[in-house]
């Protein structure tokens, strides 16, 4: 989480590094992440990914099927919104991730239909080191997405394995070097 910055080889400024993600040693039992991103889910989004993982399910996908259902609208693949979830927490939690090991215990009290715009939140409830790989860390963490009027819409338990600070892959590419940027001042 430190952040690093390098100096310029012509003293124009520094070169900063952006977030590069959390570390098994940044998780304590208790943190809360309000995660960053929101998302309105479109029809495009419900059809596109009941379409694409084949599931049948006329109320996903039939409009007027829907409309003769309890809910009068289309419902959003289920799967869909734990995706979604589970991807909005990632910034936070596991962009250093090793392998996810399992979600538990997910539960859906209240529908989400299209044009909802969903939100998520995570609270850490362990951490341990990994006993047979020393290089990681597993963190279980609880997560839930909310609705534009903050009504829950999933819940779930999410245990994943983290790289430990001084073990995360580096990846090294070729940058070209900062000469071609316009000099300070030179704004218009």
């Amino acid at each position: 989480m430190t952040e690093h910055a390098t100096q310029t080889p012509a003293g124009e400024g520094r070169v900063v590094s952006g977030w590069t993600g959390r570390l098994f040693e940044d998780f304590s039992p208790g943190d809360i992440y309000y995660h960053p991103f929101g998302k309105t889910v479109t029809e495009a989004d419900n059809q596109s990914f009941t379409l694409m993982t084949q599931n049948v399910a006329k109320t996903h996908v039939d409009r007027n099927f829907a409309k003769a259902t309890e809910f009068s609208l289309p419902l959003v693949n289920s799967t869909f919104t734990l995706a979604l979830v589970t991807g909005q927490s990632t910034i936070d939690l596991s962009m250093n991730v090793f392998a996810n090991m399992g979600w538990d215990e997910v539960r859906m009290p209240n529908p989400v239909y299209e044009g909802d715009t969903i939100y998520s939140r995570s609270k850490v409830l362990a951490t341990r080191e990994s006993k047979s790989r020393p290089n990681l860390g597993l963190v279980t963490v609880a997560t839930e997405g909310f609705n534009q009027d903050g009504k829950i819409i999933i819940s779930y338990r999410r245990t994943f394995m983290v790289y430990r600070q001084g073990h995360l892959p580096g990846v090294e590419s070729a940058r070209p070097d900062e000469s071609s940027l316009p000099q300070i001042g030179d704004a218009q």
